[in-house]
């Protein structure tokens, strides 16, 4: 049999919101389950099947962290929870314990039954939906709030290894590729062209 040769497969750069895309989205969403969904998303870098999964007792407001159970890879860890992030959870729990929605020590974001967690397809529908009333012209998926996380950090001046043990990335490489999308970044570079000695 004759040597099989590799097809290098293309990477493609990751679609990124702007801060100000990312709010007209957040403000665009139509409920207020979906809308705290969506912030914790993109306030923490979660992945869509870990913003379903998280349960109440996952909120850590002493130690301001969210615990994701066997997320990629069945592996455990601790993502950031901000202030701003607490309070949208806090006023969601109210709502929706006053309403009978939240069982005690159930899903963060229950289901239509609340014995069921929020669907990671329910969410990808809102997004979508959000994204259409934002006039928003990109690629929109859950995903991109993740990557719009990652990338807005480095443009914080964020240290690329705590992304990438925000984001739970086994390998820094992985991470890595927002240094690519990271435009703010870009444009602080000054091209050598400026720096040539004139004559």
């Amino acid at each position: 049999m004759r040597k099989m040769q590799s097809v290098p497969v293309p990477h493609k750069l990751p679609v990124v919101l702007s801060r100000d895309e990312v709010s007209r989205l957040l403000a665009a969403v139509g409920n207020l389950k979906h809308q705290t969904a969506l912030s914790v998303a993109y306030g923490a870098g979660l992945r869509v099947s870990e913003v379903c999964a998280l349960k109440v007792s996952d909120i850590d407001s002493g130690r301001m962290t969210l615990r994701i159970e066997q997320g990629k890879g069945s592996k455990d860890r601790y993502a950031m929870l901000s202030p701003v992030l607490l309070e949208q959870l806090r006023h969601w729990w109210r709502h929706a314990h006053a309403q009978g929605k939240m069982r005690e020590g159930g899903w963060l974001f229950p289901g239509l039954d609340p014995i069921d967690p929020l669907s990671t397809r329910q969410l990808n529908r809102a997004i979508h939906a959000a994204a259409d009333e934002a006039h928003i012209d990109k690629r929109v998926s859950m995903h991109t709030l993740r990557h719009s996380f990652a990338t807005h950090l480095l443009e914080q001046k964020v240290d690329i290894r705590v992304i990438q043990v925000l984001l739970g990335h086994r390998k820094l490489d992985t991470t890595a590729r927002y240094v690519q999308v990271a435009t703010d970044l870009l444009r602080e570079v000054i091209s050598p062209l400026e720096v040539l000695p004139t004559t």
